[in-house]
C-alpha cells in the first residue's frame, strides 16, 4: 500500500472556490430555520452593545460619583453595572438556547439528504469513491458546518456591530485616540485576507486526508480476518502511522498558519492600546481629557479586544467550513440515475459512450447504440430479452476492449437461463445490467417487452430480485436481513424463503430469527451467510430473478437439498443464473455460454456438452481461455 501519496481512488478535487459563494450554497437547508437564527443573532448584537454600555457607565462614575465623594452614587453606579452585566449574559445564553435545537436538526436534515443521495447514486460513482472520504463528509464535514452556523455565522455579524459601535464611541469620546485604535487595521485586512487564501488550501487538505485516514480504518476492520491471516497487522500500522503522520503535519501546519495570524492580530491592538493609554495619560496630565473619559476609553478599547482577536479564529472555522461545504457538494451535485422514459445509455451517470481506440472488430455497430425509450418497446415480447448489449467499465483505460460485446440472450418466460463462462468472461458484469446496478454503453434490456431504461427503479427492484455471489448482510437480525426483499412479506412467507434455501439453521441461533447477526454478517460461515442471501432473493417472489453462483460456498449435501428446494421457486419465475458448477447447471432449462463477452452458444446442458469444445472444458475440466475484464 503506497502511503506516501494521496490514494488513487479519492476523488478529483475541484479548484478553490469563493469561501462566501461554497458557504452560499447552504441557504435551502438554512432557511427553514432563518427565523431562529436571526432572532438568534438580534439577542447576540443587543447583548455585545449592552457591554458596550459597562464603560461609559464607569465613566460616569469616574467624572461623577468618584469626583465628587458621593458613596450613594458608587453604590448606584454599581448596581448597573450589574444589572447591564446580567443582561449581556442573560441575551446570550438565550440565543444559545434557541437556536440550538434547530441548527442541530439543520445538520439532521443534511446527514439525511446526504444518505438519501448515496441511495440514489449509481454503483459506479460508489466503485470511484473510497467509503473512508463518504463517511468524513457524513460526519466531520457536517459537524464542521453546525458548528460555523451555531459561532461564526452568528458572530461575524456581532462582533462586526460590536466593533463598529465601539469604533463610534471611541471616536465621539476622543477622536485622535480613536484614530490611533484604527491605525492597526489596514495590516490587520491585508493579513486575514492572505491568511484566508493559505489556510483553506491546507484545510482542505487536512479534510481530504481524514476521509483517506477513516478509509484505511474501516478496511483493516472489515479486513481484520485477512490481516491477521497473513501476518499483515505491523504493514498495516505501518501505513496507518504514515497517513497519521501526513494529517498531523498538515494539522500542525494549519495551527502554525493560525497562531501565526492570532498572534499578530493581538500585538497590533495591543500596541495601538498601548499608544492609546500613554497618549490619554499626557493628555489627562495636560487637563485636554478627564479621568473618566480615559477610563471610559480604554474599558471600551479593551472589550473590542475580543471582537478583534476573534478574527483569525473565526476565519479559520469559516474556511473550514467553506471546504466542508465543497466536499458534501461534490457528493449531492453527482446526477442520480434517472427513470425518465426515453433516456439512452449515455444519458446515465457512470456510462461511458463508444470506446475509444479499440481494434475494429470491438467497435460498436451502429444499431447497438440505437436510443432506448418506449417508442422502441414490444408490448408483446415476454421474457427477459438482451438486445445487442455493450459495456465497458468507465474507469477502464480507453484503449481496453468491452467487458460484453454485443450481446444477444433471450430467456423465455417462466424458464431458468443457466450462463456459463470462464472466469473474467463477464458473467457477474451482465448479471448486475438487469437491475441495473450498472447501465449498459449500447443496447438494451427488455422485460416483458419493456425496456428497463423506461422503468421506474423502484418498479423494476420489485420485478427482479437479485442474489450475489459474494453476499452482504447488515446489522440487523436474521429476519429483518432476509425480509429486506419482501419488507411486507408476512411469517409463512418468511419461513417458507428460509426452508428454500436451507436457512432454517437461524431458528437454532440464541435468539432465533430476532438474532442480531454482527457487521457483514461475519459471526455466520459463509455459507450461512449465502443461504440467507438466497432466502431474501426468493422471498418477495419475483418475476425475475438473477442469481450469482448462489451455492458456490455450500457443501455436497446441502447444495442438494437447496437445488431441490429452488427447483420450485424456478418453476414459477424466469431466472438466469450463474453457474460454475454441473449440478447447478441441471438446474436450469437451457444453458448460454458466454465468451469473452459475447454468446458463443445456447442450447441444452447435454447439447452444449456434445457440440461445444470449450463449455465441455469448463464442465469437467481446467477453465477455458480468459477473457475481458476480470470483473
Amino acid at each position: 500500500m503506497d502511503v506516501t501519496s494521496e490514494p488513487s481512488s479519492t476523488p478529483p478535487r475541484p479548484g478553490r472556490h469563493s469561501a462566501v459563494r461554497s458557504l452560499l450554497r447552504l441557504w435551502p437547508y438554512v432557511r427553514p430555520v432563518r427565523g431562529w437564527l436571526m432572532a438568534g443573532a438580534l439577542s447576540a448584537v443587543v447583548g455585545s452593545c449592552l457591554g458596550l454600555l459597562i464603560p461609559l457607565t464607569l465613566k460616569w462614575i469616574v467624572d461623577g460619583p468618584v469626583a465628587g465623594r458621593d458613596p450613594s452614587g458608587v453604590w448606584l453606579g454599581g448596581l448597573a453595572l450589574l444589572v447591564l452585566g446580567a443582561a449581556e449574559a442573560g441575551l446570550f445564553g438565550v440565543r444559545r438556547m434557541i437556536t440550538a435545537g434547530p441548527l442541530a436538526r439543520v445538520e439532521a436534515d443534511m446527514r439525511a439528504a446526504l444518505y438519501a443521495h448515496l441511495q440514489r447514486l449509481p454503483v459506479s460513482f460508489h466503485d470511484r469513491w473510497p467509503s473512508g472520504q463518504l463517511l468524513s463528509r457524513a460526519t466531520t464535514d457536517l459537524m464542521l458546518l453546525r458548528i460555523f452556523l451555531s459561532f461564526p455565522l452568528t458572530f461575524f455579524l456581532v462582533n462586526g456591530v460590536t466593533i463598529v459601535a465601539g469604533c463610534v464611541i471611541l471616536l465621539l469620546q476622543q477622536w485622535t485616540l480613536g484614530l490611533v485604535l484604527l491605525a492597526p487595521v489596514v495590516p490587520l485586512v491585508v493579513l486575514c485576507s492572505v491568511f484566508e487564501e493559505r489556510y483553506a488550501r491546507t484545510a482542505r487538505r487536512a479534510q481530504d486526508q481524514i476521509g483517506d485516514l477513516t478509509t484505511v480504518v474501516e478496511e483493516s476492520v472489515l479486513g481484520i480476518r485477512v490481516v491477521k491471516g497473513f501476518g499483515r497487522h505491523r504493514g498495516q500500522e505501518r501505513a496507518f502511522l504514515a497517513l497519521s503522520r501526513r494529517l498531523r503535519d498538515t494539522e500542525l501546519r494549519k495551527a502554525g498558519l493560525l497562531g501565526t495570524l492570532w498572534a499578530l492580530i493581538v500585538i497590533l491592538p495591543e500596541l495601538a492600546i498601548g499608544a492609546a493609554l500613554v497618549l490619554g495619560v499626557l493628555m489627562v496630565g495636560d487637563g485636554e481629557l478627564s479621568a473618566g473619559t480615559l477610563v471610559a476609553f480604554l474599558s471600551t478599547a479593551l472589550a473590542l479586544r475580543w471582537p478583534v482577536e476573534s478574527i483569525g479564529f473565526l476565519l479559520a472555522i469559516t474556511n473550514e467550513s467553506a471546504t466542508a461545504t465543497d466536499r458534501f457538494f461534490e457528493v449531492m451535485d453527482t446526477a442520480e440515475a434517472t427513470d425518465a422514459p426515453g433516456a439512452t445509455a449515455s444519458d446515465h451517470p457512470g456510462t461511458t459512450g463508444r470506446p475509444h481506440d479499440v481494434h475494429a472488430d470491438d467497435a460498436f455497430p451502429a444499431s447497438a447504440a440505437a436510443p432506448k425509450g418506449a417508442g422502441a418497446t414490444r408490448p408483446k415480447d415476454p421474457g427477459l430479452r438482451l438486445e445487442g448489449v455493450w459495456f465497458r467499465y468507465p474507469d477502464a483505460p480507453a484503449d481496453a476492449p468491452p467487458v460484453l460485446r454485443g450481446v444477444d440472450l433471450l430467456v423465455r418466460p417462466g424458464e431458468t437461463m443457466a450462463l456459463v463462462g470462464a472466469t473474467g468472461s463477464g458473467k457477474t458484469t451482465l448479471t448486475a445490467l438487469i437491475p441495473r446496478l450498472h447501465e449498459p454503453t449500447a443496447g438494451r434490456i427488455v422485460l416483458d417487452g419493456r425496456d428497463i431504461c423506461g422503468l421506474p427503479r423502484e418498479r423494476l427492484r420489485e420485478l427482479v430480485a437479485v442474489a450475489f455471489e459474494e453476499p452482504t448482510l447488515f446489522s440487523a437480525d436474521a429476519a429483518e436481513n432476509v425480509l429486506m426483499g419482501a419488507p411486507d412479506a408476512g411469517e409463512a412467507r418468511l419461513l417458507r424463503a428460509l426452508a428454500v434455501a436451507q436457512a432454517e439453521f437461524v431458528h437454532e441461533l440464541p435468539q432465533g430469527r430476532r438474532t442480531r447477526l454482527g457487521e457483514q454478517g461475519l459471526s455466520l460461515s459463509g455459507g450461512q451467510r449465502q443461504r440467507l442471501a438466497l432466502a431474501r432473493a426468493v422471498i418477495g417472489d419475483p418475476r425475475f430473478l438473477v442469481l450469482d453462483d448462489p451455492l458456490s460456498a455450500l457443501d455436497v449435501h446441502t447444495e442438494a437439498l437447496v437445488e431441490a428446494a429452488l427447483r420450485e421457486v424456478l418453476a414459477t419465475t424466469t431466472a438466469l443464473v450463474v453457474a460454475h458448477r454441473p449440478s447447478t447447471v441441471l438446474l436450469a432449462d437451457r444453458v448460454a455460454l458466454l465468451s469473452r463477452g459475447r454468446i458463443a452458444a445456447v442450447g441444452t446442458h447435454h447439447e452444449l456438452l456434445h457440440t461445444n469444445r470449450e463449455y465441455a472444458s469448463l464442465m469437467s475440466g481446467p477453465a477455458g481461455p480468459e477473457g475481458g475484464d476480470p470483473r
